[in-house]
């Protein structure tokens, strides 16, 4: 099998090489149909950034001022796939100013100059996609004040790499990188004279495409938030472009983003941001909130579940709970072992998180941030709930896919008492120790308390016989458990009570307090807050509760609740550290 599949990624790349070079050969295109919209909006920090010479991709910092990009000796292969999809462009548009626009006209020039014959590294579908937008929506930037042959060599080159995508966009990964490439090819053939007659078989594919990936509750196979939401965006992208030019999308196309957008609100938290699973982040700032508007959808999630997380909201107080099995096969290239972890963020602070995707940081950090001990949830014995199984390569990059997932993870919505109950388990460690993971959340209605329970089970005969073996290798000391409560790293810490209650401050000026009941010890111990854009992972802490399960049923009660003195509502007038470089 590893043969089939390394033979069939050989031909895909020769077939790609193949058809670059054959693209080289058609009729430019001249001119554009209308004016081109910059539809993505980058950062003015980041930009200015790249100007300066600092080069921060796929969290490499290369500091090379005046170099020329395709200069560079990249550090990996992740470096390679951001840099030739010019999504740093956007940052670029953002600054506008003549220094920033002469940089990027040299290295866009560059660019054509030196792979816009078919070679190199960037002649991938997705990339070829996600480039040619860039080149859409900055056009006029790029191009003002070029000369003539700039000009011509520009054209010749959009029109090249529409031709590669309108004969390559199917050999692209199913998932974000398809959306990619078919947008890709639907804005050129609105956008470029010369090449109208690639739209048409286009916009069918796109719609046949969001029938077969996007599910009838708005979800995505990879489960991944982040993913869904540039998903969403590049949908509304093409669906605004064919109306601007008299066009209709495909009835599935518009059903996709009618179905995505209430998944995503549910997905939203208090302060603007994504829920952080399965290597998604937080969203570039402002993205979700601009596609929630442009979308022009006003309906919210109806089921319990959107794409299999819960939702609990209250006051100013937001919970996300993964409460459906990791993802499995191919989508599962980047999903975590996180199931029952949960965040919650308080106002525009978040206060639990989940340690995020490492991808950015190296291999070690990817592994690491999609172990369950990366997560806020309980750890039994160091084990993951899921784990890592066979490695598959995903476009350049090769990774493992989840292997050995939980199987059942029953999940109940419902009232309680003074508020909203989430009560949820999974079977993750049945296999291993023959017990069963339970957990119980509840938030008040005023969002000001949070009480937890955790437990873990032998249901049945089989399942206590599997955990008696575990038992008797502790010599009847016990199979050791940690749950774990990641903290954002502006949460101030202090343990109080003599060790039995912690205090966190929000810049916001909240104070929340967590305590605990049951036979745990509780630690304040040193942990990371993994997020895209830093050079390196940002220092935090975790609240851990670390106990031992003698018996056949175990239970750990917790609780985060607003200090008295809390006011009701807050002016949070502290500005973000917005700094990249750190």
């Amino acid at each position: 099998m590893f043969r089939l599949d390394a033979a069939k990624r050989a031909q895909t790349r020769l077939l790609n090489r193949v058809h670059a070079r054959l693209s080289t050969r058609v009729k430019p295109a001249t001119a554009f149909v209308g004016q081109p919209e910059p539809r993505t909006v980058g950062s003015y920090a980041r930009g200015r950034q790249l100007t300066a010479g600092n080069l921060l991709f796929a969290g490499h910092l290369v500091e090379a001022p005046g170099a020329i990009l395709w200069d560079i000796t990249p550090p990996d292969d992740a470096f390679l796939e951001e840099v030739h999809g010019f999504v740093w462009l956007d940052d670029m548009a953002s600054v506008g100013d003549p220094a920033t626009r002469k940089t990027a006209q040299t290295w866009l020039f560059d660019w054509i100059a030196r792979y816009g014959n078919g070679c190199g590294p960037g002649w991938t579908p997705d990339l070829a996609g996600r480039r040619v937008i860039r080149w859409l929506h900055h056009a006029f930037f790029v191009l003002g004040g070029c000369t003539p042959e700039q000009s011509r060599a520009f054209f010749r080159s959009i029109a090249q790499q529409t031709i590669f995508l309108n004969r390559r966009w199917h050999a692209s990964p199913p998932g974000l990188p398809r959306f990619e490439a078919l947008t890709g090819l639907i804005s050129a053939g609105l956008s470029l004279q010369g090449m109208e007659a690639q739209a048409a078989p286009a916009i069918k594919a796109l719609g046949q495409e969001c029938a077969r990936q996007i599910n009838e509750a708005g979800g995505i196979p990879t489960r991944n938030p982040e993913e869904l939401m540039e998903v969403c965006t590049l949908l509304i992208w093409a669906r605004d472009a064919l109306q601007d030019t008299g066009r209709s999308p495909e009835f599935d196309h518009v059903q996709a983003i009618t179905k995505i957008v209430p998944t995503l609100r549910a997905l939203r938290h208090a302060d603007g941001g994504l829920a952080r699973f399965h290597g998604g982040g937080r969203g570039i700032e402002g993205r979700l909130d601009t596609a929630l508007a442009a979308a022009g959808v006003k309906a919210h999630a109806t089921g319990d579940l959107a794409m299999g997380y819960a939702r609990l909201s209250a006051g100013r107080t937001t919970m996300v709970i993964d409460a459906a099995a990791p993802p499995n096969g191919i989508a599962s290239f980047n999903a975590h072992a996180s199931t029952l972890a949960f965040e919650l963020t308080s106002g525009r602070r978040p206060l639990i998180v989940n340690c995020g995707s490492g991808s950015t940081f190296g291999e070690d950090w990817r592994r690491a941030g999609r172990a369950t001990p990366s997560h806020s949830t309980l750890c039994l014995d160091g084990l993951s709930s899921s784990r890592l199984g066979a490695t598959s390569r995903i476009g350049p990059i090769e990774r493992e896919l989840l292997d050995d997932i939980p199987k059942g993870v029953p999940v109940e919505m419902s009232r309680a008492t003074d508020g909203v109950r989430f009560e949820g388990g999974h079977d993750g460690y049945l296999k291993s120790h023959g017990l069963t993971h339970a957990r119980i959340l509840e938030l008040t209605f005023d969002g000001r308390g949070v009480v937890g329970e955790d437990l873990l089970v032998a249901l049945d005969g089989n399942g206590k016989t599997r955990f008696e073996q575990k038992l008797e290798d502790t010599r009847l000391g016990g199979v050791p458990f940690d749950i774990r409560f990641h903290l954002h790293p502006e949460v101030d810490t202090a343990i109080d009570m003599n060790g039995t209650a912690v205090s966190m401050a929000l810049r916001s000026g909240e104070i929340w307090v967590f305590r605990f009941d049951g036979l745990c010890d509780l630690t304040l111990e040193p942990s990371v807050y993994l997020e895209k854009g830093r050079l390196r992972p940002r220092a935090t802490k975790q609240i851990v509760l670390s106990a031992r399960a003698i018996e056949y049923a175990t239970r750990v009660r917790w609780s985060l609740a607003k200090a008295q003195e809390t006011a009701v509502a807050v002016r949070d007038l502290v500005q973000d550290d917005a700094t990249l470089l750190n």
